[in-house]
């Protein structure tokens, strides 16, 4: 099995910052992809960030220059450094990770649990 735990949700006012982190662990035997995408209540769920093995980021457009992807394949974290938030970033916001298990040779997409990232003042 493989589990992906993320933390660092939270409120928080407009203009400030939230740090998540999301840790892969379990039968895993490489990682692909990882990234984040975010859910807000009566909206479908859309892509924030995704980050390569090799560390190559990619962004919405909505947070391109907010938002920070990383990783740490060490520790089989993603990061998200989120900066400048705005009351419309408030959603769930759910880690991935493309993962090959130790015991196959092909790669399935894990989820986090998500984590509730409020801004408002």
């Amino acid at each position: 099995q493989v589990q992906l735990v993320e933390s660092g949700g939270g409120l928080v006012q407009p203009g400030g910052s939230l740090r998540l982190s999301c840790a892969a662990s379990g039968s895993i035997g490489s990682i692909d992809a990882m990234g984040w995408y975010r859910q807000a209540p009566g909206q479908q769920r859309e892509l924030v960030a995704t980050i390569s093995s090799g560390g190559s980021a990619n962004y919405a457009d909505s947070v391109k220059g907010r938002f920070t992807c990383t990783r740490d394949n060490a520790r089989n974290t993603v990061y998200l450094q989120m900066n400048s938030l705005k009351p419309e970033d408030t959603a769930v916001y759910y880690c991935y990770a493309n993962v090959r298990r130790s015991s196959t040779l092909y790669y399935t997409d894990y989820w986090g649990q998500g984590t509730q990232v409020t801004v408002s003042s």
